[in-house]
């Protein structure tokens, strides 16, 4: 864990499985007009965000994450940032991604997810199986396994969709995603970049927070 998710603080997310986030709250810029800000009011709107692969050392802290995290929070909108918990091959990770949404679900009037890589997949995995306002998708696997298909999973989704790769991409499998979002009319968005978008964190905060918070 970073130092700055230690300084916010650990939130353990119900389910059965360890699984721990930090809630990076908004903090918005003061606008000089006598509004109350978000941080004083508290956001309305939480984005739940699933890291990369676990077992290649995918975890909240990642740069991608944080990113989205920081366009959210001067947008207004929260982020919740969770780790997986013991390996389960896709199933018990979608589990956990559903489970965060059902936290936030709790606390805010809104709630939307993203996710990278792997958690790209489990981000689309588990839109198609709980109520979200939007879901947006960065450089996303297209299968776990024969049922964790997040490809065939768009057609049961019933929010708004984002799909943002690289076109330089040779490490995910994310062709058939990015297909079958365009053939359903979802947001989708090339970016002249690798699998890791190398230098590009601040492109891809803004391009999924701003979509984001917009639907939020």
């Amino acid at each position: 864990m970073s130092d700055r998710d230690a300084e916010r603080g650990t939130v353990l997310v119900p389910g059965g499985r360890d699984v721990r986030a930090t809630l990076d709250r908004a903090d918005e810029s003061e606008r000089g007009d006598g509004a109350t800000t978000s941080a004083e009011a508290g956001a309305d709107a939480c984005v739940v965000a699933c890291p990369p692969h676990p077992q290649q050392r995918g975890h909240r802290g990642d740069e991608r994450l944080r990113a989205v995290s920081d366009a959210l929070g001067s947008r207004g909108v929260d982020c919740l940032r969770f780790d997986y918990g013991d390996w389960d091959e896709g199933y018990g990770e979608r589990a956990d991604a559903r489970n965060a949404v059902g936290w936030a679900g709790e606390r805010y009037d809104r709630v939307g997810l993203f996710g990278f890589s792997f958690g790209g997949c489990i981000a689309l995995l588990a839109a198609a199986e709980v109520s979200v306002a939007a879901v947006s998708a960065l450089a996303p696997t297209a299968r776990l396994a024969e049922d964790l298909d997040a490809a065939a999973a768009l057609d049961r989704v019933d929010c708004p969709v984002q799909v943002v790769y690289g076109s330089r991409d040779t490490t995910a499998d994310w062709e058939p995603v990015v297909e079958r979002a365009r053939d359903r009319g979802a947001d989708v968005v090339e970016l002249s970049a690798d699998h890791f978008f190398v230098g590009q964190a601040g492109k891809v905060g803004e391009t999924a927070g701003e979509w984001l918070a917009g639907r939020l």
